[in-house]
């Protein structure tokens, strides 16, 4: 069943290249109207039984529901985690016209 609606999606990317890479593969593939990659993160987290502590990149990626699993999959085949942090939230308010924006500028173009 595919979701409706537009989405914020989270990802988190372990340095500059990587992030760039994974915002202009999904603007390209009009599988996001715009990502926003954020600097200067730390994450603390548990890997593999021991905590871990490392400088990322966050983006912020705006899309519609519809695309979320294609999204994913497109994020798994080319990140370089082995498990990303891959985390849609559905935008409940917003600027209409933006959200239309969104939505006209993802998916498929004749």
């Amino acid at each position: 069943m595919e979701e409706e609606g537009t989405f914020l999606v989270i990802i988190t990317a372990p340095d500059q290249a990587q992030g760039e890479k994974i915002a202009r593969t999904l603007i390209g593939e009009r599988l996001a109207a715009c990502v926003n990659l954020i600097p200067g993160v730390r994450s603390f987290y548990w890997w593999q039984g021991k905590m871990c502590e490392e400088g990322e990149f966050v983006l912020l990626v705006k899309t519609r529901g519809g695309l979320l699993e294609k999204l994913t999959e497109r994020v798994r085949a080319i990140h370089p985690y082995e498990v990303p942090e891959i985390i849609a939230l559905p935008i409940s308010q917003g600027l209409p016209e933006y959200l239309d924006w969104v939505r006209r500028e993802t998916g498929e173009r004749g």
